[in-house]
């Protein structure tokens, strides 16, 4: 995942790995070969238009209004449709409020016409206080959870590996962050809880405590998960 950082010189460009305490408890049981946490890329305002999430300085928030504003203004007054034009005036009472148009309530038909206009505040905008920049570890992992994500583990004794997928996903959608091989014959997933699983002391005492579910396609996965996608290869 891309995270567009503006206003912030602190945090530097480039691939950053989440550090994830809960995966390191998960792997001073299995005792993995290796340890893979989720990895995000940062990257500056001229890439913010692919990145997922814009990570912005609490003085640079208000630019980013001000530029969907002259946007939403300017095509406002070029338009004669009355559906877009609707739309629009809904977008700019949302910006004059200086609220980011990430948190307005639109239609799924509405947001299919928001991604054609490329808007700095239609994705999920974090606003950075000074002294969230003391931990930047704990300031991404704050990103992508409040960009509505969550991690699943896996482990073995190759590899204890976190993996990043929005917040609602099935197991099924979560098979197709590992692999599409794993997804299109997808059969059906082992679950066990992050608390389960710690509880236990790992995969096999908490399989025989009971406490490993198989789930469908359509489990939501939870938070820290550690699963097992069984499939048809």
């Amino acid at each position: 995942m891309k995270i567009s950082v503006i206003g912030l010189p602190e945090i530097t460009p480039g691939k950053h790995n989440i550090k994830d305490p809960r995966l390191d408890q998960v792997d001073s049981i299995t005792k993995a070969k290796k340890k893979t946490y989720i990895q995000v890329e940062v990257v500056g305002e001229d890439a913010a238009i692919d990145a997922g999430a814009i990570l912005v300085a609490k003085d640079s928030a208000s630019d980013l209004i001000l530029k969907d504003l002259e946007f939403v203004e300017t095509r406002l007054s070029r338009s004669s449709e009355e559906a877009e034009k609707a739309l629009l005036n809904k977008l700019k009472n949302f910006l004059e409020k200086e609220q980011f148009i990430y948190s307005a309530e639109l239609t799924s038909e509405e947001k299919q016409v928001l991604v054609k206009y490329g808007l700095f505040t239609a994705k999920p905008v974090i606003v950075a206080a000074q002294a969230d920049l003391e931990d930047k570890n704990t300031l991404l992992a704050k990103v992508l959870k409040e960009s509505g994500f969550i991690s699943f583990f896996t482990t073995g004794e190759k590899d204890t590996r976190a993996w990043l997928i929005k917040n609602g996903e099935n197991a099924w959608e979560a098979s197709g962050a590992i692999h599409s091989d794993i997804q299109q014959g997808f059969i059906r997933a082992e679950i066990i809880s992050f608390k389960d699983f710690m509880e236990c002391g790992g995969e096999n005492q908490a399989k025989q405590a009971g406490k490993m579910r198989l789930e469908q396609k359509d489990y939501i996965m939870q938070d820290c998960d550690l699963a097992n996608f069984r499939f048809n290869k």
